[in-house]
């Protein structure tokens, strides 16, 4: 007699990573000029920024920035000589009945933490659109999708102009 082997478990939505979008963190010398110099370097390229956020101290500046295209981002950035980190973040559209507080609310309700946040400049639908770094982007996404939250990753940026 023959031996039937047992069915796999099926997936479950748990194991479902959300869409995310490569964020930059560029590191800057505090001098006039350099996020002209930073910027002006996807001009022309088929890189766009999407998203651009400036932390700045007083002997340097901390540029994060989101574009349509990371792979093309990072290569400009190495071209450049920037030093830069990576960082998965959400793209969230906000939109009739889901606002900043109910999404605020979502993810306090997961005991999630908000690190920081800024609208995206490209917006794929004409909507307001935010970019979050949370605790984990990926249960993050599955709270906020579960609660009828759109999210977008890259692929979703491409073409908007």
């Amino acid at each position: 007699m023959e031996m039937s082997q047992a069915p796999t478990p099926m997936s479950t939505t748990q194991g479902y990573a959300p869409p995310t979008v490569t964020q930059f963190s560029v590191f800057l010398d505090n001098t006039v000029g350099r996020l002209f110099d930073l910027v002006e370097s996807f001009d022309g390229a088929s890189c766009r920024v999407c998203a651009l956020n400036v932390h700045e101290a007083s002997d340097h500046a901390v540029v994060r920035m989101i574009t349509n295209n990371s792979t093309m981002a990072r290569s400009l950035l190495r071209d450049e000589n920037a030093p830069f980190t990576e960082r998965d973040v959400l793209v969230v559209e906000l939109s009739d009945g889901h606002s900043l507080a109910s999404l605020c609310l979502s993810l306090l309700g997961a005991e999630l933490n908000i690190h920081f946040a800024y609208p995206l400049m490209l917006r794929p639908n004409g909507t307001p659109t935010i970019a979050l770094a949370v605790d984990d982007p990926t249960f993050g996404g599955q709270i906020l999708r579960r609660k009828g939250f759109r999210l977008f990753g890259e692929h979703d940026i491409l073409d908007v102009h």
